[in-house]
This record gives structure tokens, C-alpha cells and sequence, in this order.
């Protein structure tokens, strides 16, 4: 009798082993109800923030895990030489870090579709000669192991035969570009999003040339039969570009570092140094619910932080207010800094307030900094054009697309408010996001420097 009953369960246990087996992919995550993606940590894919988890990854996956209706799991990494081994052995689900497709990938691993493109960069200091090719390094050479760069050296030595590096898993691309600003190495290899992310604190960091053309990036998968998962994967990525997702995380992320101009970062850090502390109590005191740092920001673009600043146009003052406006936010002397930054603070709050309320954080700060440079008519009047166009007009990453168009007779002539220089708006918005983002950087890494509203001798370092 015992062994009857014995067979019964092992036959029970086999066939629960075989229906295991039988499992897809996409049918244990719906029955795990979760998405195990693993980030590579890292200020262009997945960081921790004041309002919690952020990143282009981050909010990626989260649509995909939301698309799939289950719950996301970050599972955060530091190292290539731990991802790897989790993706094969099954402990994650896919790979989302913004990595290459490369031919040595291929052969191990299995990609979705592409959704954006980066290229390497050769990376040195400024101020040390320039090379061109890999035929004129003349120092150390250091890379992340288990990455494209790496791969990309072992091509180049095929035709540099004396090229050497060394490669590190102890370390990130953080910290290479830091050894690079210390002068503990001489070269080093980054991709062209994270460079572009970095160099808003560090002008220093120098190109030498690129080391590749743009290449393709896209989630990994482990190399399998199963499609269940891959083929979501495709629709997926088909409606977010249908959608604006893309674009919109794009603009969000990367939009206003695609240009880098070395003096002006330079002369914005110096700023920083020399003459925000004179009037940094003015911006927090009349910041209110804005965050200081942007109202210091917008600041600058405006004025370059000069109280006695004036524009052909007859706008004055820190925070450059014309005389109307200057009247109705109750400023009586615009060369007066603290009263301008009081009157600029009241006006973009204003300029905010008056955004459509269902349009989203962060897209309706940067209508309001649109509008405190064109004016909301104008900005609307784009807002008019992106809908007629078929795009979503409260986004500011398709509404960004149509504002230079108000400079066209055949756009601002249908348009209630007429010609603006809409273009202007683009780059203004750009230019306050890219101050931004630097003075908070620097407000939260004060810790590990001298209070810059109290020194002139600060020196910036890398963010990790």
C-alpha cells in the first residue's frame, strides 16, 4: 500500500516537473506577477533621486512592466561581470542598461529591438595634446571589462599592433573619467550619452575622436527558443515609438545635452564659484514652492547673474523683467537685485499657474520657462500647430519640434499671437535645464566639497 501511495506523489511530482518545464517565459512572469529587469546603476539608466527611483531605463521598463500588467522589479547591478551570469542562469528576466549590439554579444545573447544609438568616444583631459587615432595615444589606457569598449580596443589592435590597455571591473565609467580629471589616466573610452551627461559638471573631459559610428542599443534576452517574452518585446517598442514614449523619455533625459559648448560651461561654473553667493539667499528666500536652484538657473540664462544686465528690447535687471511685467509683480526699481529676483520668482510662478492643469510634471516647467522667454500666446500657438500636426500638444518634447516653426510666414501666419522666435525658446529652455541640473548636482554632492555658497575656490568632481 505505502508503495502505491509512493508512486502516486513521485508521478504527481513529475508531471508538476513536466508542466514546469513546459512553461514559457511570459507565462512565469504573469504567474510570478513581477518583471525582473537588471540596471547597470548609472545617471542614464537607473539612479535614486529626491522623488525616488528615475532614470531612462527606469521609466522604459516600468512602461513595459505595466504593458505586460505586472509589477517591476529593479534588480540594480555595479558590475558587467555580475549582470551577465543573472541573465543566463535566469535570475532576471532581460537586460535594460542602454548596451550596444556588438558581434560578440550576438553570439551569446539575444536583443530586442533597437530604440536608440550611441557611439564610443575616445576621452582626455583638456589641456593635453589632442589625438586622433589610437596610432597617437602616449599613456595609460584603461576600460570597463566585459564592454563594448572593450571590444572595440581588441578591434583596433588588429590594425594599432602596439595599442595596450588595461581593463577593470572595480570600478565604473564614473570613475574612469574621474582618474581622468585627477591625472591618473590618461585615456579612457565612454559612450556619447553618459559623456554628454557628465560634461555639464566637467568641460574638461576632452574628445579625441570617436571610436566608433553610432551603434544600435537594445535590451538583452538569454539566448533561447522561447518567444513568448521576445514577441511582446516587438509590439511593445512598435507603440512606444507610435506613441511619442520614446521621444518624450529622450527629450526627458538626453534633450537639452546634445550640444556641449566647453566656455560656456566653464564660464558657468565659474559663476558658481564667484557670483551666485552674493545673491543665492535672494533665490531661496523668494523660490518658495520652485526649487531655488531653477529660479537660479533661469536666472543666469537671462542675465548671466548681472543686476544692472539690459537687452536692446528694454528688459532689466537679474531676472530681466520688461517694464509691464516688472509693474505687475510689484518690482519699482528692476535694478534693484533683490526685488527683481522677488518680481522674477512671482512671475514664473504665475507663468506656471496658468498651465493647463493636465499637463504633467516635468512638461509644464518647461512651457512656464518657454513662456517667460516668448510668452505663453506664443508657446500656445505652437501647442495649436503640434495638435493640427497630429502630435500630442502637451507634451513639450513634440511641442519643442513645432516652436522654431513660428519663425516660418506660412506657419505664424495662421497662428493668433504671429511670428515669435520660437527657436530662441528651444535653446533658452535647453541652456536653464542644463544650469539646473548642475547646480543640483553640485548642491547635493556639497558634502564631499566646500559649500560653494560660501567658497570661491570650489573645485567640481565627477558624479558617481
Amino acid at each position: 500500500m505505502m508503495r502505491i501511495i509512493f508512486l502516486l506523489i513521485s508521478c504527481c511530482v513529475l508531471l508538476a516537473c513536466t508542466e514546469q518545464e513546459n512553461t514559457t517565459q511570459l507565462q512565469k512572469i504573469v504567474q510570478q506577477e513581477k518583471l525582473r529587469v537588471g540596471i547597470l546603476v548609472g545617471q542614464s539608466t537607473y539612479y535614486l533621486d529626491n522623488d525616488g527611483e528615475a532614470g531612462f531605463e527606469f521609466e522604459l521598463a516600468s512602461a513595459f512592466a505595466d504593458f505586460l500588467g505586472v509589477k517591476l522589479e529593479v534588480v540594480p547591478f555595479f558590475s558587467r561581470a555580475d549582470i551577465f551570469p543573472r541573465l543566463k542562469n535566469g535570475n532576471i528576466d532581460l537586460i535594460a542598461s542602454g548596451l550596444s549590439i556588438n558581434k560578440e554579444r550576438i553570439k551569446h545573447y539575444r536583443f530586442a529591438p533597437q530604440y536608440r544609438s550611441i557611439s564610443q568616444k575616445l576621452v582626455f583631459k583638456q589641456g593635453n595634446e589632442r589625438p586622433r587615432n589610437f596610432s597617437q595615444l602616449s599613456g595609460s589606457l584603461m576600460v570597463l571589462s566585459q564592454s563594448s569598449h572593450a571590444e572595440s580596443l581588441k578591434q583596433a589592435k588588429l590594425r594599432f599592433e602596439e595599442l595596450t590597455w588595461q581593463e577593470t571591473d572595480d570600478m565604473d565609467e564614473a570613475e574612469l573619467l574621474q582618474l581622468i580629471l585627477d591625472g591618473s589616466l590618461d585615456y579612457t573610452i565612454a559612450d556619447s550619452n553618459n559623456l554628454a551627461l557628465f560634461r555639464r559638471y566637467h568641460p574638461e573631459l576632452s574628445i579625441g575622436f570617436s571610436v566608433t559610428k553610432e551603434e544600435p542599443v537594445a535590451w538583452m534576452l538569454a539566448e533561447s527558443d522561447d518567444d513568448s517574452l521576445y514577441a511582446l518585446m516587438i509590439e511593445f517598442f512598435g507603440l512606444t515609438r507610435q506613441s511619442g514614449l520614446l521621444h518624450e523619455l529622450e527629450e526627458k533625459y538626453f534633450g537639452h545635452v546634445r550640444q556641449f559648448n566647453y566656455i560656456n560651461t566653464l564660464s558657468f561654473i565659474n559663476a558658481v564659484k564667484t557670483t551666485l553667493p552674493k545673491y543665492q539667499d535672494w533665490f531661496m528666500q523668494y523660490a518658495n514652492e520652485l526649487d531655488w536652484r531653477l529660479l537660479a538657473a533661469l536666472s543666469y540664462q537671462e542675465s548671466m547673474w548681472d543686476p544692472k544686465a539690459k537687452s536692446p528690447t528694454g528688459v532689466r535687471g537679474i531676472m530681466m523683467l520688461t517694464q509691464p511685467t516688472a509693474k505687475q509683480v510689484g518690482v519699482t526699481n528692476r535694478l534693484e537685485p533683490e526685488q527683481n529676483i522677488k518680481g522674477g520668482a512671482l512671475y514664473l510662478a504665475r507663468l506656471l499657474n496658468s498651465i493647463p492643469e493636465r499637463i504633467n510634471s516635468p512638461d509644464r516647467l518647461w512651457f512656464a520657462l518657454a513662456s517667460y522667454n516668448v510668452g505663453w500666446g506664443h508657446v500656445n500657438d505652437a501647442r495649436v500647430i503640434t495638435e493640427q500636426e497630429g502630435a500630442d500638444p502637451d507634451k513639450w518634447a513634440e511641442v519643442k519640434k513645432r516652436l522654431p516653426l513660428l519663425v516660418k510666414k506660412r506657419y505664424y501666419r495662421k497662428t493668433r499671437y504671429g511670428y515669435a522666435r520660437g527657436d530662441v525658446a528651444v535653446t533658452y529652455v535647453d541652456n536653464i535645464r542644463r544650469y539646473y541640473d548642475t547646480l543640483v548636482w553640485l548642491d547635493e554632492n556639497k558634502d564631499e566639497q566646500t559649500e560653494f555658497s560660501d567658497s570661491p575656490t570650489l573645485e567640481p568632481t565627477a558624479v558617481n
